[in-house]
């Protein structure tokens, strides 16, 4: 589909999509607004923002950020928070190639 500019419309994402990005953008913000909040006023900074700061802009490449665990007992099975807490992935620091990973708190 196209305007009368000749440029591409987008069409709406189909309902699995739309939810794929809103699970991403999620996963991206962490489990806990709370809990991150708690862990800046302990001058601490999330696992994302630990890479973030290690990294080169934009050249992290995150491996399985949907990734949950399967622990049962305890009431595990209520937190499955995506990652599981470990953010894991690759990147370049000055344009070198490098594997990371990161536990979350």
């Amino acid at each position: 589909m196209t305007t009368a500019t000749s440029r591409p419309v987008a069409a709406p994402l189909p309902d699995g999509l739309t939810e794929l990005a809103q699970i991403k953008e999620q996963v991206l913000q962490g489990p806990d607004p709370a809990a991150t909040e708690r862990q800046h006023a302990k001058g601490k900074l999330t696992a994302r923002e630990r890479i973030g700061l290690l990294l080169d802009p934009g050249s992290f490449h995150e491996v399985e950020p949907l990734r949950r665990h399967r622990a049962t007992g305890f009431g595990l099975e209520a937190k499955r928070p995506y990652t599981d807490g470990v953010v894991t992935g690759w990147g370049t620091v000055e344009g070198r190639t490098v594997f990371v990973y990161a536990h979350d708190f």
